[in-house]
């Protein structure tokens, strides 16, 4: 046969859409042309499945021009994915495996010149989209890391190949038509803590900035946290992610695909919240992602966990206001002139920063030599709209060391999160989203107020000069605080409190 179809994926954003690779052969002047709209890795897959061949003892026909179609031909295809299909159409098509075999299953693998499978890029990506897609009934065939990254995906048939060799053997022509099972049946590596997360206790005092993470945990709500440097914000914001609620296996396998797409995915980190860190001097496309092909930023990659900048206000002016839409919508829309890519990114944004340029402002133990306007002009980088979107704004002040010193041990991290997940647990239960998510007819329900508490609000919304917005995140952040006392209605007490996390800056 000089006609051979297999079945690849191309990464499209967080989808994986099916790809066919038609191969032909035909007489003529020798040539290898690859078409469909490759860009330059998948075109430097001839070179690659060229040499693979002949190093393995295949016959690569030199004597006849090669047409590779990878279709659909408007769908940009890249990486090195392509190979394996390719080289495999180039053995069914001139008759050196049964093409017959192949039908049942999908290939994706970069080769090496020696024909050794290198891993690929988004392998969750490809194993989830077979799972959703039209092609469920298939198995996948990957380099062996991709193939236990892809099994943590359930209801799948995955193989995993070290060498072409190992492919090619599995699909040789045979007088049966049962499958030779020549390759390794693909399992989840075992999970391998990589050690021990961070405990809460370890922080002294600070009792008001515990208590936001535990709000800003139970409710999914963000947090910023104004304080001198030294005073422990760094050290509080890492031991966050420990009070989230356990990931629930759909989120996880979502979380696990983006980081595999950035090629960052480890097995150790499988039903772990991610916390992203980027370092302040990151910019506005590091952030929300971009590229070409589009690639997802930070706030993708902290998808389900928690993005931690430190010296928020240190940040480029461009970066910050690109997180504005995504705080609200969970998502982000990559745009570019020939193409566009959607990425998720419901994240729990963790802030910090100095209340001023020498970092003292307010501190009882070192004097503050900034002048108000300095203050003013220091707090001001950050923007109105953004800082309306931060649900908790709370104050980190400086402890004397000998308040340090005699500061008793806190609670651990496992008896806050026990009490987070309990409270998350009622929040999704009674309204399906967690609190920080209430919107609209849901959000006038599961907060309303008695006559008291609502002339309370009232009051201190019009004293504050609230935004309608903030106003509702003032209301979500009371019923978690309800939440976590195990209250079923909103009190003039849960306002209070709720009120008292929005006052640290004079833009709040």
């Amino acid at each position: 046969m000089s006609l051979a179809v297999l079945h690849s994926r191309a990464l499209d954003g967080l989808g994986a859409p099916e790809v066919t690779v038609e191969v032909h052969l035909a007489n003529g002047l020798p040539l290898f042309t690859l078409v469909g709209l490759a860009d330059t890795e998948v075109r430097e897959a001839r070179e690659r499945v060229r040499a693979a061949l002949i190093n393995c003892g295949l016959t690569f026909p030199h004597n006849k021009r090669i047409t590779v179609n990878l279709a659909p031909a408007d769908l940009p295809k890249e990486s090195g994915r392509f190979d394996l299909p390719i080289a495999l159409g180039i053995l069914a098509a001139s008759g050196q495996i049964d093409l017959k075999r192949t039908e049942a299953f999908e290939f994706a693998g970069e080769l090496s010149l020696a024909g050794d499978l290198r891993p690929v890029r988004g392998a969750l990506a490809l194993a989830l989209a077979l799972r959703r897609g039209s092609g469920s009934g298939r198995a996948l065939v990957l380099p062996v890391d991709c193939a236990r990254e892809a099994a943590l995906v359930e209801g799948l048939v995955i193989h995993g190949a070290r060498h072409l060799l190992d492919v090619v053997e599995a699909f040789r022509p045979a007088p049966s038509d049962t499958f030779v099972e020549a390759l390794a049946r693909a399992s989840p590596e075992p999970v391998v803590p990589t050690g021990a997360i961070p405990d809460l206790r370890e922080v002294k005092g600070q009792a008001g900035a515990k208590r936001a993470l535990e709000i800003a945990a139970a409710g999914q709500h963000s947090l910023l946290m104004v304080g001198p440097p030294g005073t422990g914000k760094s050290m509080l914001a890492s031991r966050f992610a420990g009070l989230l609620p356990p990931m629930p296996i759909e989120a996880a396998l979502e979380s696990a695909a983006l980081l595999s797409l950035h090629g960052s995915f480890t097995a150790e980190r499988w039903r772990q919240r991610p916390f992203r860190a980027p370092h302040h001097s990151a910019s506005s496309a590091a952030l929300v992602g971009g590229g070409s092909p589009p690639r997802p930023g930070e706030i993708s990659l902290a998808h389900h966990g928690v993005l931690f900048l430190d010296e928020l206000v240190e940040l480029r002016r461009d970066a910050l206001e690109a997180l504005r839409e995504p705080l609200e919508t969970g998502r982000i829309v990559i745009s570019r002139a020939a193409r566009q890519a959607e990425y998720p990114a419901r994240f729990q944004l963790v802030a910090a920063m100095n209340p001023c340029p020498c970092g003292h402002h307010g501190s009882p133990l070192r004097s503050c030599r900034c002048t108000p306007d300095a203050v003013q002009r220091y707090q001001s980088r950050l923007s109105g709209p953004l800082l309306d979107r931060i649900d908790l704004q709370v104050e980190v002040t400086a402890v004397p060391p000998a308040a340090l010193a005699a500061a008793p041990d806190g609670e651990t991290t496992a008896t806050i999160a026990a009490r987070v997940a309990l409270a998350f647990d009622v929040a999704v239960a009674r309204q399906g989203v967690p609190n920080a998510r209430l919107e609209g007819d849901a959000l006038d329900a599961h907060t309303a107020l008695d006559d008291t508490s609502s002339a309370f609000l009232q009051a201190a919304s019009a004293r504050l000069g609230w935004s309608a917005r903030t106003h509702h995140r003032v209301l979500r952040i009371a019923r978690t605080i309800a939440d976590l006392a195990g209250e079923a209605t909103l009190r003039t007490p849960h306002l209070a409190e709720a009120i008292q996390h929005r006052r640290v800056l004079s833009g709040a």
